[in-house]
C-alpha cells in the first residue's frame, strides 16, 4: 500500500480534506497517515483536533507550532517552528507521498522539510490566483515544490501547465470542500437554528472576513464592512478569521458588534456540516473569504466579494465584487437580495467542480508512479504549453 501522509492545520484545511481522507481511507492501494498542526491545536482557536478524531479519523501525529501572537513575526516564527517539529515527525514517517492542500502560509514548512527529505508531495488547489495575500505566492511556490498537482478548475489546469509543469502531473479534480453538499446529511433548518442558537427568519447574512495580509494594516478594509453591516436587519452569523496578522483585531470587533445585537453571534468553529446547512439558509456571503468565491455556486448563493484579498480568482455569476467602501458594500448587498438577482442564478454551475473530488484524488495518489520518478521533475521546452498565460 501507498503510504500518504496528510497534514491539516485548521479547521479551514480539514473541511476541505475530509473526503479526500474518507476515499483514501477507503481505497484498497492507500494508507492515509493524519499529522496535525497548527490552529487545530490552539483553544484560542477552538482547538479543533478533537473535531477531526470526533469524525471518526485517527491522528497519527500531533506537532504544536502556532504562535500566540497578532503579527506577521509571529507569522514567520510559526514557520520555522513547524518546521523544526515537521522535521522529526516526517523524518520518522517517511511516507511515499506527502498531501498538501491550498496557500495557508504554515504549508511552506512542510513543504520545505518534505523537499529536503526527498519526500514527494502532492498539491490541492494550487494554479488558482488570489492577488490580495501572501497565500497567492505560498500556492505557487507550493506547485513548484509539489509533484503532483490536483487542481480546482479547468482554468487552474492551464495554469500550473504554464508554469512549467509535466501534463502526466496535472490532474483536474475539482475543489474537495463541494463534496460535502453531495455526500453528507446536512442538518434541517429547525436543528440549525437550535445548534447556532439564532433565528433563520429572516434568512441571516454570513459574514466570512479575513486579514488582507499584503497590506500593512492587515484590517482596514474591514471598517467599511463594519459600517455597512450597522444597518442591516437580517440575522448575521461571523464566522472566525484565519490565524494571520490582525485577527485577534477582527475577533474583539466581531464581539463588540454582536453584543450590541440580538440577532448576530461571532462562532469560532462552524463543522463542515452546520457550515453547508447555514450556507443553504443565508441571504448572502459577505466578506473576502476563497469560500464565498468557491463554494457559494454550488447553492446559487449570492456573495459579496470586498477589496482585493480574493482579486484574480475563478467566479461564478453569483459573486458581486466591491470596494472596501461602505456604500458600495451596501448597495452590493441590496443587489444580492433583490428577487431578480437570486432567481438568475438558479441551475448555475459552479466552476470548482460536481462534489466528486475526493475520489479522483484518491485514485491520482493511488496511480501515482515511484517515488523515484516523481522526485525527478523535468524542465520542459520554452514552447510547451502554449498559449502561456498567468492570468485569464
Amino acid at each position: 500500500m501507498k503510504r500518504v501522509a496528510v497534514l491539516t492545520t485548521s479547521r479551514a484545511d480539514f473541511g476541505h480534506l475530509h473526503w479526500p481522507l474518507v476515499r483514501m481511507r477507503d481505497h484498497p492501494d492507500l494508507d492515509p497517515m493524519l499529522i496535525v498542526t497548527g490552529a487545530h491545536l490552539s483553544p484560542e482557536f477552538g482547538e479543533t483536533v478533537g473535531e477531526v478524531e470526533a469524525a471518526g479519523f485517527r491522528v497519527d501525529e500531533r506537532v504544536e507550532c502556532l504562535l500566540s501572537s497578532d503579527t506577521d513575526v509571529g507569522m514567520a516564527k510559526t514557520i520555522g517552528v513547524a518546521s523544526l517539529g515537521l522535521a522529526d515527525v516526517l523524518g520518522r514517517m517517511r511516507p511515499d507521498l506527502l498531501l498538501l492542500i491550498a496557500d495557508r502560509y504554515e504549508m511552506l514548512a512542510p513543504a520545505s522539510v518534505a523537499l529536503a527529505l526527498r519526500i514527494p508531495m502532492a498539491h490541492i488547489e494550487g494554479g488558482e490566483i488570489s492577488e490580495g495575500a501572501i497565500d497567492d505566492a505560498v500556492r505557487h511556490a507550493l506547485t513548484k515544490m509539489a509533484h503532483l498537482h490536483l487542481t480546482p478548475t479547468e482554468e487552474a489546469r492551464r495554469r500550473v501547465l504554464a508554469m512549467g509543469e509535466e501534463s502526466w502531473r496535472v490532474h483536474r479534480t475539482g475543489a474537495p470542500s463541494l463534496d460535502h453538499l453531495r455526500e453528507a446529511d446536512l442538518p434541517s433548518r429547525e436543528d440549525l437554528a437550535r445548534r447556532l442558537g439564532l433565528t433563520l427568519d429572516p434568512a441571516p447574512w454570513v459574514v466570512a472576513h479575513h486579514p488582507v495580509t499584503l497590506h500593512d494594516d492587515t484590517v482596514r478594509e474591514a471598517d467599511a464592512l463594519f459600517a455597512a453591516l450597522e444597518s442591516l436587519e437580517h440575522p448575521i452569523v461571523f464566522c472566525f478569521p484565519n490565524a494571520d496578522a490582525g485577527s485577534r483585531r477582527l475577533i474583539r470587533r466581531a464581539e463588540a458588534f454582536c453584543a450590541t445585537r440580538d440577532a448576530a453571534g461571532l462562532f469560532v468553529n462552524l463543522p463542515a456540516r452546520d457550515y453547508w446547512a447555514l450556507l443553504r439558509e443565508a441571504a448572502g456571503l459577505v466578506g473576502n473569504s476563497s469560500s464565498g468565491i468557491m463554494e457559494t455556486g454550488s447553492l446559487g448563493l449570492p456573495t459579496v466579494n470586498i477589496g482585493m484579498r480574493q482579486q484574480g480568482r475563478t467566479r461564478a455569476a453569483n459573486i458581486l465584487d466591491c470596494a472596501a467602501d461602505a456604500g458600495a458594500i451596501a448597495s452590493a448587498m441590496a443587489e444580492a437580495v433583490d428577487p431578480e438577482f437570486r432567481g438568475a442564478l438558479a441551475g448555475m454551475e459552479n466552476p470548482y467542480g460536481d462534489g466528486r473530488a475526493g475520489a479522483r484524488i484518491a485514485d491520482a495518489l493511488a496511480a501515482a508512479p515511484a517515488r523515484e520518478v516523481l522526485l525527478l521533475k523535468r524542465a520542459l521546452p520554452l514552447d510547451a504549453h502554449r498559449p502561456a498565460f498567468v492570468h485569464d
